[in-house]
């Protein structure tokens, strides 16, 4: 993809709906290159990062985990409200005026519609992208996908093969494929996405702001998302 810039011309609030395997990774790293002013703001990187740093909700969190529970939505939100102030988006005395040039992308929050109300408290989102790729097509990556384990880096045999079958480009090991990249592991889940979202695409249906697009690959998904971006928000 050529990595043309763009500068928003209002704020953009990106949340990225898509089954497991459909490419939101490679999407929110394309976005953030072509769009500087948007930044990727993780739930789950913020919340591993509390917890290693042993913050007070950090702390709260890994006890909640220890026992074997989820960790409440509210403590997401109090994460994500603490990352949006201490990048000065959030004013430390209110939690209803969002900055209005925060632009980003939310990545692992809201999964669920009763989420996505609560985040409303926090911050109005504007564009949901529902990210939509065959089960058939998903199902078909996953089975040619293979990982180099120490390194983490991830090669497919159909469009980004090692230069050496079965081994890593940079070390030479070998590489492997995940357990859990089992065909059956993969229908589970991508089932599960389609009951778990529905309410949450209905929800941002209801709101105005959902747009979908569907691709086989991530190059045929990026230039129409770049292109909605642009038309909204440029």
């Amino acid at each position: 993809m050529t990595a043309t810039i763009r500068q928003l011309k209002k704020a953009a609030r990106i949340i990225l709906v898509g089954a497991p395997g459909v490419g939101k990774g490679t999407q929110t790293e394309r976005l953030l290159t072509r769009f500087p002013e948007l930044a990727s703001i993780s739930s789950g990187d913020l919340l591993r990062e509390n917890v290693r740093n042993k913050t007070p909700l950090g702390l709260k969190a890994e006890a909640a985990m220890q026992s074997g529970n989820l960790v409440p939505d509210s403590m997401i939100l109090d994460l994500i409200s603490s990352e949006f102030k201490s990048r000065g988006w959030l004013s430390a005395a209110s939690t209803s005026s969002i900055n209005p040039s925060a632009s980003f992308i939310l990545d692992g929050f809201p999964r669920t519609a009763t989420q996505a109300s609560s985040l409303e408290t926090i911050v109005p989102v504007n564009f949901v992208v529902h990210l939509v790729t065959p089960p058939s097509v998903i199902l078909s990556r996953i089975a040619s996908r293979w990982v180099h384990e120490p390194s983490g880096r991830v090669y497919n045999t159909d469009f980004n093969a090692p230069k050496v079958p079965g081994k890593d480009d940079v070390t030479g090991e070998p590489l492997t494929q995940r357990d859990d990249d089992s065909i059956d592991t993969w229908k589970q889940r991508l089932h599960k996405f389609e009951e778990t979202s529905k309410a949450l695409l209905e929800h941002y249906q209801r709101k105005g702001c959902l747009w979908r697009v569907e691709g086989d690959t991530s190059d045929e998904i990026s230039p129409k998302l770049f292109s909605a971006i642009e038309r909204q928000f440029c």
